[in-house]
């Protein structure tokens, strides 16, 4: 079981469904939201359980994002047509043995780091 939660702890999440896809994201929407790069990965929707009330915002015609509404912490990416969510690694308890596996919208990347550790790129 996998447990999380934002940083005042009014939400919440855990899920017993193997993580999917653990990547970290460079777009300029996870760049602005989160300060700087953001990791997931994904489960069903339906095998994430989440309590609290987590504040959605329609970042664009495509995806919504959750958030706390009371400390804002970033914790939830959720993509229209999908059956998925993404939710945050860094919201995790605990030891996860989640690896990274790839970096996503590289192309987006801010100028102000690089990225080394080998992993496949996907712009």
């Amino acid at each position: 079981m996998l447990r999380g939660s934002c940083l005042c702890g009014d939400v919440t999440f855990e899920t017993s469904a193997p993580p999917q896809g653990p990547s970290m994201c460079h777009c300029s929407q996870c760049r602005k939201q989160s300060g700087g790069v953001w990791a997931s990965a994904f489960v069903a929707e339906n095998a994430l359980q989440i309590s609290g009330d987590v504040l959605w915002f329609e970042a664009s015609e495509t995806a919504k994002r959750g958030s706390c509404p009371r400390c804002g912490a970033y914790l939830f990416w959720k993509a229209h047509d999908e059956d998925t969510m993404s939710f945050a690694l860094g919201a995790l308890d605990g030891p996860t043995g989640i690896k990274i596996e790839r970096h996503i919208f590289v192309a987006d990347k801010g100028d102000f780091y690089d990225i080394a550790d080998g992993l496949e790129q996907k712009d």
